[in-house]
């Protein structure tokens, strides 16, 4: 009498789908664009934010163009630094609105360029223009999250909404609090926008932010002199065989002694 083998567990679709597996999944959203993204080449990124929504006829046109622009010089930077090797590239989102015009400027360069998507109900799909071998869809947004984080050396931040806000206060506050094992330079681009949509001042008088901490992020209104900026803020490190690119993420010591966890 014969009996047909039992699936292996990693094999077995209900499992990895059930409750019990869950930490499974998490980890293969980490995992599984680490080994994309060293295969690639790929270990530091300029991120880009902001809306879903905007569109180039749209009231806020200007910022769908200026960011496409943006992500086109840096891109054309990048693909200029010696021995680079387009390890620094543009990063968005991934989806619509000032996410897909960033990929169509790394695009326009002739550059790749990553889209970090999220299954969300609305308003959330890949766009075209995206690198295919660098396009990631997840589920939990806390795994996106550290993605942007971990392979970031600047930040910039188009004019967007609740999700744009929420990403935006999740990297100040890992720049204030001192936990990424590096410094990251922090653009709003849009003064205006975002002087009247956060009273950051304010902030500072009712004592809940230092006046130290204005000095996370500057405010940026042009392509060319957010440039200039990232030009002068971007500390790459040095191409090296020593351990594998990206390594896996990590985070200073709150004691401050020095060590990396």
């Amino acid at each position: 009498m014969s009996l047909e083998r039992p699936a292996l567990a990693y094999h077995d679709p209900e499992f990895l789908e059930s409750d019990a597996a869950r930490p499974l999944r998490i980890m293969a959203e980490y995992l599984q664009p680490l080994r994309a993204f060293r295969e690639a080449r790929v270990s530091e990124t300029v991120v880009f934010f902001g809306s879903a929504r905007l569109r180039a006829d749209g009231p806020n046109g200007r910022y769908v163009a200026e960011a496409a622009e943006l992500a086109r010089l840096v891109t054309e930077w990048s693909l200029s630094l010696p021995e680079n090797g387009n390890r620094l590239v543009v990063c968005s989102g991934g989806g619509p609105g000032i996410m897909e015009a960033v990929n169509r400027g790394a695009s326009l360069a002739g550059g790749r360029s990553v889209g970090l998507n999220i299954g969300l109900p609305h308003e959330q799909r890949p766009n075209p223009y995206i690198t295919p071998e660098l396009s990631f869809e997840f589920h939990y947004f806390f795994m996106r999250k550290l993605w942007f984080a971990h392979l970031a050396r600047a930040i910039v931040v188009f004019p967007g909404g609740f999700g744009t806000f929420d990403e935006l206060f999740e990297m100040l506050t890992l720049a204030q609090t001192r936990k990424l094992d590096r410094n990251m330079l922090i653009l709003l681009y849009g003064s205006t926008y975002w002087k009247e949509v956060i009273n950051f001042e304010a902030l500072v008088r009712h004592d809940v932010i230092g006046h130290e901490d204005l000095k996370l992020f500057s405010f940026v209104d042009e392509p060319r002199e957010a440039l200039g900026r990232l030009q002068k803020g971007i500390v790459l490190e040095a191409a090296s065989g020593a351990r594998p690119r990206p390594a896996f993420a990590k985070s200073r010591h709150p004691n401050g002694d020095g060590r990396d966890e």
